[in-house]
């Protein structure tokens, strides 16, 4: 159960080219299929970063602006795969308030793509 509405993201090829042109972060990884399963992976996963900036997206949505998110943190768990079609797939985002304190909020959050956790631990710090 969330206290913040649950927040979807889809993601395709089309938006990991995007990232990789605005980040600089053009690893093969993350647009061809030849070299992604060539070093193991199970095909072109979506960059690490993108992913942990979709739910800070949902987190700074929540909060009600870029400026009251004081903290953000996660780990990198689960590759999400993206396949190579115009459905790509949904990263959904929930929020859980654990705390108050001195006006700061403390989340913690659930980012999954399909039943996969794909952040480990993320959490947030927001004003209000």
């Amino acid at each position: 159960m969330s206290d913040y509405p649950t927040r979807e993201f889809r993601v395709t090829r089309a938006d990991l080219i995007r990232y990789a042109g605005a980040s600089g972060d053009f690893n093969p990884i993350h647009w061809s299929d030849r070299v992604a399963t060539a070093v193991g992976l199970p095909g072109v996963i979506a960059h690490g970063m993108f992913t942990m900036a979709l739910a800070a997206r949902a987190v700074e949505e929540w909060a009600g602006g870029p400026g009251r998110v004081v903290e953000f943190g996660c780990k990198f768990t689960k590759p999400v795969v993206v396949p190579d079609d115009d459905e790509g797939v949904v990263i959904t985002v929930a929020g859980k308030a654990t705390g108050e304190s001195d006006g700061l909020t403390s989340i913690a959050l659930t980012v999954t793509c399909g039943d996969e956790k794909v952040l480990g631990a993320p959490k947030a710090v927001v004003r209000g």
